[in-house]
């Protein structure tokens, strides 16, 4: 807890610190520019190619390359107040996913019905996942185990913008994580990663809720605090008599309920860039779901992450292009605390340094390099890896 307070305390101060000098607004994802556009029939999309190299002294490793995802992106306005927006995700170029597809309509200009498969609004990469809106080749290591991006669900809730409060809020009825089905889908190991449904026949025992806020009155600045309230979903509860004490105690068993707050902060100012992340997870009933399932999730997790860059050729008047050195630093433990039947795993306790450059060639087209050192509780060193690629939105 004290390393939380500190991270909050470390990330108020640099941010307020800095928010009251003068610079531009940021921040769009893919499907905000959609909504945006004013012709009927909106095509758009993402991608990017990856290189990874493992660097060990002892032995040799071998480089990995991946198309990792094309995203294709189709919109339609029906009117001015009513629109449909999807993503056709193809990763690894053998495997096929939809990433958004939800129905929006206007009731105002501070009031939105949402519904469909809507990104769950937690932090910043989960819905601003695109290649050219992070530094780094890869996502955070944190939006992987604790926040699993991209973290999608079924559902239907309103979104807006309070312009006189500087605010946007969002907040959803939504399905929740596929926790069992004949097996445990969470663990100490994958965290939540495991029990996205993405909208692919999904079931639902009970619904969750999500929302966030967004805070944007300080030039330059973006302030927001997220959150997702529910149970995970069972597939023992299909079936079974409302009257049948003993089947509906082993379906509770295979059930975790989930508290989760995040707290994050963007701020752009000039050639200067930071953002910062913090997650914290309070599971419950996770002593009756480790020991009917033989998993190890913990009953507590905590991630979050600082990071800063700068343009080094912002000043360049001859120049369209913008070189970004960035460090970020990150620590996420899907086991803080666990049940007292339940046994830590230090190896579920990382911590991560990475250090790259973004080059930006273009509007919607970058190159990327980058190191990571990655150390777990258990390792007296930390293992290394580089990491290269492209990325482009239009």
């Amino acid at each position: 807890m004290k390393k939380v307070l500190f991270f909050i305390s470390l990330l108020t101060a640099t941010v307020f610190a800095i928010a009251q000098s003068e610079g531009t607004s940021f921040y769009n994802n893919s499907s905000s520019n959609l909504l945006e556009k004013e012709t009927n029939l909106i095509i758009g999309g993402y991608g990017e190619v990856h290189f990874n190299q493992p660097l060990t002294e002892s032995e040799k490793e071998l480089g990995k390359l991946d198309v990792h995802r094309i995203v294709m992106l189709l919109g339609y306005n029906f009117s001015e107040k009513t629109q449909f927006v999807s993503e056709i995700e193809f990763e690894h170029v053998s495997e096929v996913y939809v990433e958004q597809a939800f129905l929006q309509h206007k009731i105002n200009k501070y009031l939105n019905l949402r519904g469909g498969l809507l990104l769950i609004p937690m932090g910043i990469v989960n819905e601003y996942h695109e290649p050219t809106t992070f530094n780094g080749v890869e996502r955070p290591l944190v939006d992987k185990y604790i926040t699993p991006t991209t973290w999608r669900e079924i559902g239907f809730g309103v979104s807006g913008n309070i312009l006189p409060a500087n605010l946007k809020y969002q907040a959803y009825v939504v399905n929740g994580f596929n926790g069992y089905n004949e097996n445990a889908k969470l663990s100490g190991t994958n965290g939540y990663r495991k029990g996205r449904q993405k909208g692919a026949e999904s079931y639902m025992s009970s619904p969750n809720f999500t929302s966030k806020i967004e805070y944007y009155g300080i030039r330059s600045l973006n302030i927001g605090l997220s959150g997702y309230f529910g149970n995970t979903q069972s597939t023992l509860f299909d079936g079974i008599a409302k009257n049948d004490v003993t089947a509906m105690e082993k379906a509770d068993s295979s059930v975790v309920g989930m508290a989760m707050i995040g707290l994050d902060a963007r701020y752009s100012y000039k050639g200067f860039e930071a953002r910062g992340q913090l997650y914290l997870a309070n599971n419950s009933n996770t002593d009756q779901y480790n020991a009917f399932t033989g998993s190890d999730i913990g009953s507590q997790m905590l991630g979050y992450y600082v990071e800063a860059g700068y343009n080094v050729l912002k000043s360049v008047e001859t120049t369209d292009y913008n070189l970004t050195p960035f460090v970020r630093y990150e620590y996420y433990n899907t086991q803080k605390q666990v049940a007292s039947n339940t046994a830590i795993n230090l190896k579920n306790k990382n911590q991560a340094i990475t250090g790259g450059l973004t080059l930006d060639i273009a509007n919607g087209a970058v190159f990327k390099v980058d190191m990571q050192w990655r150390k777990n509780a258990l390792s007296d060193s930390y293992s290394s890896v580089f990491n290269a690629g492209f990325g482009i939105m239009f």
